[in-house]
């Protein structure tokens, strides 16, 4: 399938949010498909996509979670999650959580376009401290340090990867705001 990266980058709402399911549930099967575990293990398809992202619906619309998508001709190119925090203590800071780039899509500037949009959010709406974790030595470990990301651990072994293989989780934060 032919994607464009060159799509705005729009906020879903409650409104917009179910018809987008079906997209971020194929964007979501796509990633982890090629290899990315995002909390998934293989086998994983679409149906299995498709519900996770409906579980995330009720965050939607309380405002703990603010979810961004690309979306071009040829459907959902790329997403970002920003989740709020639950606690009392940590309302100054959120969590990136689900930045994706179709395979399609990759290495044409998606993923930092995505990145600067949940920032700058972050930012505009009194959060001061992002935090994140990823695969470490993965094109998105790349893509945070490049970004100005700071590490602050490793953690061996972390989280397996679609195949089940342990792998290392290299965790970051920010400043923003």
């Amino acid at each position: 399938m032919s994607r464009t990266t060159s799509a705005p980058i729009t906020r879903l709402t409650t409104a917009t949010f179910d018809g987008s399911v079906p997209g971020l549930a194929e964007l979501l099967a796509a990633t982890v498909a090629g290899g990315s575990s995002l909390g998934f293990l293989a086998p994983f398809d679409h149906a299995a996509a498709a519900a996770w992202w409906q579980a995330q619906r009720p965050a939607v619309a309380d405002g703990t979670l603010d979810i961004w998508v690309a979306e071009g001709p040829d459907g959902i190119t790329g997403t970002i999650s920003l989740a709020h925090p639950n606690k009392p203590n940590g309302r100054h800071r959120a969590e990136i959580v689900k930045l994706l780039v179709h395979p399609s899509a990759r290495g044409q500037g998606l993923g930092q376009s995505l990145l600067t949009t949940a920032e700058h959010h972050a930012a505009r709406t009194g959060f001061r401290l992002l935090l994140l974790d990823t695969e470490t030595d993965s094109v998105a470990d790349l893509l945070y340090r490049r970004a100005g990301w700071t590490q602050y651990g490793v953690v061996p072994g972390y989280a397996a990867d679609p195949d089940g293989e342990l792998r290392d989780c290299t965790f970051f934060y920010k400043e923003v705001g």
